[in-house]
């Protein structure tokens, strides 16, 4: 199954997106995202001299923003990405399918016409039997009526 290119080549950017969307969704970013929250206010709360980010924490706000920015389009383009591997890999499962059907019709058609041999064979057998049935009454037939044409002529 080939990997989807988009616009930037063999699609680094696409790769690196879905990486970065994988991420985001981690224990680890968010507890370190909540780790970074916590010194941000703490440092501007207590500082003593020099708050760059005073309360309301603007600063803060407008990091959160650029990075809600640039996050949603990479998990938009990792889940494109993976809806198109997703696609692909259910065309080939529902070729993978058809194929085996396919297969399972032929291999029951080849069972059918060896089993309509045998088939073929018991009817000849039987009709044969039966012919040999009625030539063996037949044959004792005639033995009758000559033994008793010989008997009375004689």
């Amino acid at each position: 199954m080939s990997e989807p290119h988009g616009a930037f080549g063999q699609d680094t950017f696409g790769r690196a997106a879905e990486r970065a969307a994988r991420f985001f969704g981690t224990p680890q970013y968010i507890v370190g995202q909540t780790m970074i929250v916590i010194v941000w206010i703490a440092l501007n709360s207590v500082a003593l001299m020099n708050h760059w980010d005073a309360y309301p924490f603007i600063l803060l706000n407008l990091a959160f923003s650029t990075q809600a920015a640039y996050a949603a389009p990479l998990i938009l383009l990792a889940e494109t990405r993976q809806a198109a591997r997703d696609k692909t890999a259910a065309v080939l499962t529902e070729k993978h399918r058809e194929q085996e059907e396919a297969a399972g019709e032929r291999r029951v058609a080849a069972i059918k016409a060896e089993t309509d041999k045998p088939e073929a064979l018991l009817a000849s057998n039987t009709t044969l039997t039966r012919q040999d049935k009625e030539l063996t009454e037949q044959v004792a037939a005639l033995t009758r009526e000559i033994h008793a044409a010989l008997t009375r002529s004689g």
